[in-house]
């Protein structure tokens, strides 16, 4: 959440996507070659679709507006993820529906705000959480979820939105061994810090960071 605001803020809201794209795309196959053996594909399967539904939707708002409509909406959907995420770590009972309806409507809005903000994480999390998966199951669903997801999305970025192109993809280029970088260093530090200090930092500079956004 807090790269996507970064992002945005140096190279504009929707350029930022497309220069992200690649990077997420390099820390799925990071994350699903080591996580691979606890995938559960049945649960991928029951999110595909509404996930899908919910990216087309995505990919016709964005084209459909301009660059500053384009900012306020990104600023939007990165303070209701911020929201959500605050919301789901204080609620105390962490019980959710498990109907279709339920599944389809987290699908639609991961679908939504990852093609707008690269930002499904905070919603189909949810969902994951409802199946009272293991933690290694949840991480290795998750991860191949977002991959296809990731993928798919790829020509629209290319063809429609036009927001990865040569430019684009030689600033991914420079950015991408930071990120084997990152995963390096997170491995260290994430046994030696406070979670709940550390969650709340996040969510406080997101937050900010998507205010200076939206007034930008």
């Amino acid at each position: 959440m807090l790269i996507v605001t970064l992002l945005a803020l140096v190279y504009g809201a929707r350029e930022s996507t497309g220069i992200l794209m690649p990077l997420l795309v390099v820390g799925d196959i990071f994350a699903i070659i080591y996580y691979n053996r606890f995938t559960r594909w049945n649960h991928i399967i029951k999110m595909i679709p509404w996930t899908i539904v919910g990216v087309l939707i995505g990919v016709f708002y964005g084209y459909s507006i301009d660059e500053n409509s384009f900012r306020i909406g990104m600023a939007i959907i990165i303070l209701l993820s911020v929201f959500v995420m605050y919301y789901w770590d204080r609620k105390k009972n962490k019980t959710v529906p498990k109907h279709w309806i339920f599944a389809g409507l987290i699908g639609i809005t991961a679908g939504f705000t990852t093609m707008i903000g690269n930002l499904a994480g905070a919603f189909a999390n949810i969902y994951f959480l409802a199946q009272k998966l293991p933690k290694n199951e949840f991480i290795g669903t998750a991860a191949w979820l977002f991959f296809i997801i990731n993928i798919f999305k790829l020509p629209f970025h290319i063809f429609v939105w036009e927001t990865i192109n040569l430019k684009s993809f030689n600033i991914s280029l420079m950015l991408i061994p930071f990120v084997a970088l990152g995963l390096f260093i997170g491995i260290k530090l994430v046994k030696k810090i406070n979670e709940n200090t550390y969650r709340k930092l996040i969510l406080l500079f997101t937050a900010l960071g998507a205010l200076v956004i939206f007034f930008k």
